[in-house]
């Protein structure tokens, strides 16, 4: 859109003992540029090379793709966000600077792009006018040939002067606390006296958002609020369940910190009639907030910080974090209590007092941000460098033909479905995508890409009766595919692979319809087993085909009078078995045919996936608003070292839970970038036969998120790693033997993701990088690859088929 072609780029950290200086570019070009998606552009600095450099790498390296990785390292890019404060100042002898935050470090780091003197006022000008622009479409969502002088204004940032780059002496000011990170804020206050001032902490004034650097009011567009918004009316409560003091802090979008709002607020949680529930909170001045107790709040005690913190979601579709802090533990713990009898009885519609206190004990403890026991108590390390290999997700082409130009690629889908399902290979390099009466073939090559294979066009039972298969399972060997057909839940069909055709329909019982089936063991379909299992709705049984007839083995059932509603099953690499329920508990089972060992109390939401480590010490439930990691493991008592598969919990204890979801933060700053709450799919372990599994992968939105198995024991802070891409996944799994890759499913997209293009979760990684598919950028001399912004999908790379 507009460049300037030669500067100086630095990072100016003018409060850290790291340095008060650092030179990144010596030669550079600053450069705005569009991205894939509507109303979002990027600033772009890039590193210039001096004449022969750029020919003396390249002889250097002869491997392409290597010299493409090292041309990453030669470019910075940042959405062009108001959160950046992007401003422009002139100074002595002309020379201009341009300035942003740097969001991901230290309070006050910023870049500084110094401009070359021949660069002239009026580019520089231009440059900052285009800036402005961008910044209001990506805030109002509308063109800026709609916005006023007026309106452009309110992204003129000039707060304070911009910090020289390179001094002669650096400044020696003390670290101040770090804004970005909350916790660190709450730390040093709950080391405080509990008897605090009226006035605010030292720590609450460093968070506080920069004052706006304009009094007078403007005609603006209405744009998504980033304040606190105004409180509803309150209902009369009915009977109060916790009334408690507390400091009110408020989750600012622009400063990525929690800002305080109130010293002393009343927050109570009451029964409001009806199973409904609300949490109030108010000071003698205002009324801050009330909203309904549910489980989209996303609640979190952290009894370290003294905090409680959670979502509200607003009528208009805004979502906002807050937290709240109170003077001691058993201030948090009697607002908990409360607070976790409402969700309880909202979800379960049963009153809290009628749970056993060990079951009571599991709940609070699943919502606490605490440790697992036997985590790993060494310091946590920073993420290690991996160099980045270029991703292979390219717009894939809808048809192909013998004449088609290369240049020629359709990226929209040319019939009515969509991809819906996802089956990955153990047995053999090759995943299955449905698409409606349909299934595409990958194959998964050497250098971790897929490459389609082929297309099962048509999927009919033995009759010819064409349908869209609701489950797929891969089996014998990864030789056939287990399918369900939702229209009759009473049958299951075995499609060969070899032959691309159902050739076999199974009734498994005339009066036990199958909500969903899984293998007999965890590595089953690598061998020749014939049988699987079975759920209904309130039975677990075994399937096994070569029976005549009727394919139940009425041997192995398991039904119930009561019904338990199953809705997920899965087993571990001896055969034992977990079901969970749409109530959301869990049994475990070391057979079939019996009584379960162990029963996980519910804690309200169903279960909607389940996934077991091969060893069966760590069972996994998935939630819609979040996951459950549960320890199977026995620590005491007579049974110690064993499994809750093979032998009941003591009456007095029960597995240790964790549960596992995005930080209200960063749900807030999701709904904030996609309009739309967090929904998670069914989340899986890495498989491997050879070693522990390591990492958790699922998805909500647009977003996958990988979250580490390590750093989840240990305690740490949002744990996981993300991308987003440009669509609903639609599925996603690791490539067996390793948790490096993951094969992700889009609509009408299929692509396996290395684990280096998943990045901590950030305002620039939540908003995403689509710069794949925006404007062209230079590749520092390197033509013709990937990387360069000129390269084209050749025939060998076209996808014959809408996958």
């Amino acid at each position: 859109m507009i460049e300037l072609p030669q500067g100086q780029l630095y990072l100016v950290r003018p409060l850290s003992p790291k340095g008060y200086s650092e030179l990144i570019f010596k030669d550079a070009t600053a450069r705005i540029r569009r991205t894939g998606q509507d109303y979002q552009y990027q600033l772009v600095v890039q590193r210039v090379y001096e004449e022969g450099e750029a020919e003396l790498a390249d002889e250097e390296g002869e491997d392409e793709e290597l010299n493409a990785l090292a041309a990453e390292k030669d470019e910075k890019t940042f959405l062009l966000d108001e959160a950046l404060h992007f401003r422009v100042e002139s100074r002595e002898g002309s020379q201009k600077v341009l300035a942003w935050k740097d969001l991901s470090g230290d309070v006050g780091d910023v870049y500084e792009f110094v401009c070359d003197p021949s660069i002239k006022s009026a580019q520089v000008e231009a440059f900052e006018r285009i800036a402005r622009q961008c910044q209001y479409e990506r805030k109002y969502r509308k063109p800026h040939s709609t916005a006023s002088e007026a309106d452009l204004q309110q992204f003129d940032f000039e707060e304070q002067p911009i910090p020289q780059a390179s001094p002669i002496h650096s400044p020696t000011l003390a670290r101040s606390i770090e804004s970005s990170d909350a916790m660190f804020q709450l730390k040093n206050e709950a080391g405080a006296s509990a008897k605090r001032d009226s006035t605010h902490s030292t720590a609450s004034m460093l968070s506080q958002p920069e004052p706006e650097p304009y009094e007078k009011k403007v005609n603006t567009p209405p744009a998504k609020q980033t304040g606190p918004p105004k409180a509803p009316a309150q209902p009369e409560p009915l009977e109060i369940f916790a009334m408690e003091i507390g400091e009110l802090h408020f989750f600012d979008f622009p400063s990525g910190a929690f800002v305080i709002q109130d010293p002393s607020v009343t927050a109570q949680v009451s029964d409001i009639g009806n199973w409904n529930y609300w949490l109030h909170i108010a000071s003698k001045d205002r009324q801050w907030l009330g909203i309904p107790v549910v489980a989209d709040i996303n609640p979190v005690f952290n009894f370290e910080f003294l905090s409680f913190i959670f979502n509200q979601f607003t009528e208009d579709g805004s979502a906002y974090s807050w937290l709240l802090r109170f003077k001691d533990n058993k201030t948090l713990e009697r607002f908990q209590d409360g607070l976790m009898r409402a969700l309880w009885e909202q979800l379960n519609e049963v009153k809290w007092t009628k749970v056993k206190e060990q079951d009571r004990q599991y709940v609070l403890d699943a919502f606490e941000d605490l440790n697992m026991e036997d985590a790993p108590t060494e310091e946590e390390e920073e993420e290690p460098e991996v160099e980045e290999e270029p991703e292979d997700d390219a717009p894939q082409s809808e048809h192909y033909d013998s004449d088609e130009e290369q240049d020629d690629v359709e990226t929209e889908p040319k019939d009515p479905y969509t991809n819906s399902a996802l089956a990955v290979g153990y047995k053999h390099d090759r995943s299955f995508v449905v698409r409606g009466p349909k299934i595409g073939v990958f194959k998964h090559t050497p250098k971790n890409h897929l490459e389609f294979t082929t297309n099962i066009s048509k999927v009919e039972t033995p009759k010819g009766a064409s349908f869209v298969p609701k489950k797929v399972m891969l089996h014998n060997e990864d030789r056939n595919l287990i399918l369900q057909n939702d229209t009759d839940p009473n049958k299951l069909y075995r499609m060969d692979l070899e032959y691309g055709k159902v050739v076999d329909e199974w009734n498994v019982h005339d009066d036990i319809p199958v909500v969903t089936f899984g293998p007999e063991n965890k590595f089953a379909q690598m061998t020749h087993e014939p049988t699987f299992l079975g759920i209904s709705r309130n039975a677990l049984f075994r399937v096994d085909p070569r029976l005549s007839g009727n394919k139940l083995v009425d041997s192995q059932l398991k039904q119930y009078v009561s019904k338990n509603d199953f809705s997920a099953v899965s087993t571990t690499e001896k055969g034992y078995v977990a079901v969970a329920s749409n109530k959301g508990d869990i049994r475990l089972f070391d057979r079939l045919g019996i009584n379960a060992k162990t029963v996980i109390p519910a804690l309200g939401e169903p279960i909607i996936g389940l996934d077991v480590s091969a060893d069966g010490r760590w069972v996994l439930a998935t939630c819609r608003t979040y996951l459950l990691l549960i320890d199977a493991l026995q620590k005491s008592g007579k049974n110690e070292g064993k499994l809750g598969f093979e032998k009941p919990f003591a009456a007095d204890s029960k597995p240790q839970p964790r549960r596992l979801a995005l930080t209200p933060e960063h749900v807030a700053q999701f709904h904030h970038e996609t309009g739309k709450g967090v929904s998670f799919t069914p989340a899986r372990f890495n498989t491997t036969k050879d070693g522990q599994e390591t990492s958790i992968i699922t998805a909500t939105g647009p977003y996958i998120i990988d979250w580490n198995l390590e750093k989840v024991l240990r305690g740490s802070k949002a744990p996981y790693i993300i991308k987003r891409y440009e669509d609903t996944v639609r599925a996603d799994d690791f490539k067996f033997g390793t948790d490096q890759n993951v094969i992700v499913t889009l609509p009408n997209w299929v692509n396996m993701v290395g684990k280096q293009h998943l990045k901590r979760p950030t305002r620039e990684s939540i908003a995403g990088d689509f710069q794949r598919l925006s404007t062209p950028r230079r590749s520092s001399g390197r033509v013709g690859t990937r990387q360069s912004g000129r390269y084209k999908l050749g025939k060998d790379e076209v996808v014959n088929s809408p996958f």
